[in-house]
């Protein structure tokens, strides 16, 4: 990361054991929003205070804004790539947009820090928004997910996740921030568990125990593996999951909940795509048979030194015209994926 970079937030702290995602939206009555800008510049000392009670615990908290959020706290100019969740797909395999203007990724390795933080910060939020969604997260047995694969094998490392994940000269305004794509997947576990370990592999395409990728003379190119790989210029292109299980046994509930981050949104949307229409179209990800997805929102995380500053950045009415034009476009644009194209790899 180069030094002139601001102070990103906490987007590439290693995978914690537990996590809690909120998601809520901002009340639009009269002064809810001074209180959301005021919040922002509550959120690291927040962080500070819960942390201290168990420092080994890693706890941090990134916080992220939607498009229409954006130019209702804070006005023009907006993020360059920052727009509505697009759909994709159709009938009953579609990726679909949900209500969300604020996206809380809290994590620790002890989920209590995890709840006093979320406590805390909505303690401060109170009525000025409302939470739509909430997931408690963990890591299951050696970072696998709930359908018993590895998840994350080609995450980026070291130097590379600030690569692939932090906005640089390309928006220079918004420079050390990222963007980051959330959804809520559920798994009909007894429908995959009915599968032979063997069928399952070339679903995913790698092997389940090893976590080693297909032969590409046997693994299928609608395989998730396949569809979930974007190369631009001959280059792969990553992006960093922190993906976590999530699940009530009671409710017969087994859940994946994505979180990616990138510099800018579209090798995300690509892999929609690719997963949910088809590369080419009808040759969809064949995991997409035993897992729906129940939420989508797409969201712009500030640099830590831009949140910081956000309780001084109010909308004028100029600004928010502007803001609510660029969202107009934004909403009729298509994915404008440009180059980017793919040939394998894995959650």
């Amino acid at each position: 990361m180069p030094d002139t970079l601001p102070e990103p937030q906490a987007v590439c702290n290693p995978i914690s054991r537990s996590a809690i995602f909120l998601v809520a939206t901002v009340s639009r009555a009269e002064g809810k929003a001074d209180v959301v800008r005021s919040w922002c510049g509550d959120i690291a000392a927040l962080v500070r205070a819960v942390g201290t009670r168990a420092p080994s615990a890693n706890l941090s908290c990134v916080c992220g804004f939607g498009a229409d959020a954006w130019d209702h706290l804070f006005g023009a100019p907006r993020p360059a790539s920052l727009h509505p969740f697009r759909e994709v797909g159709s009938g009953e395999r579609r990726a679909i947009a949900t209500p969300g203007d604020i996206l809380l990724h809290i994590r620790a390795d002890h989920m209590d820090l995890c709840f006093e933080l979320a406590a805390q910060i909505l303690d401060k939020l109170g009525d000025a928004v409302t939470v739509v969604d909430e997931v408690h997260g963990f890591r299951y047995f050696d970072l696998r997910d709930m359908v018993g694969f590895v998840d994350g094998t080609e995450n980026p490392t070291g130097k590379s996740m600030a690569k692939y994940t932090l906005i640089e000269e390309e928006d220079p305004d918004f420079a050390g921030g990222s963007y980051v794509i959330v959804q809520k997947y559920l798994h009909n576990l007894d429908a995959w568990n009915g599968l032979t370990v063997e069928q399952q592999e070339l679903i995913i395409g790698r092997e389940k125990l090893s976590d080693v990728e297909l032969d590409d003379s046997i693994k299928p190119s609608c395989s998730h593996s396949s569809l979930t790989t974007i190369e631009e210029n001959g280059e792969e292109v990553k992006i960093l999951r922190h993906n976590m299980a999530f699940g009530r046994p009671g409710a017969k509930e087994f859940g994946t909940y994505f979180i990616g981050y990138a510099r800018t949104p579209r090798p995300i949307e690509q892999m929609l795509e690719n997963m949910f229409v088809g590369r080419p179209p009808g040759n969809y990800d064949r995991l997409l048979d035993y897992s729906r997805v129940v939420t989508g929102g797409l969201f712009f995380v500030p640099s830590a030194d831009l949140l910081d500053a956000l309780p001084d950045r109010k909308p004028d009415t100029a600004s928010s015209a502007a803001g609510e034009s660029q969202q107009e476009d934004s909403r009729a644009g298509s994915l404008n994926i440009g180059s980017l194209k793919g040939t394998s790899h894995d959650e």
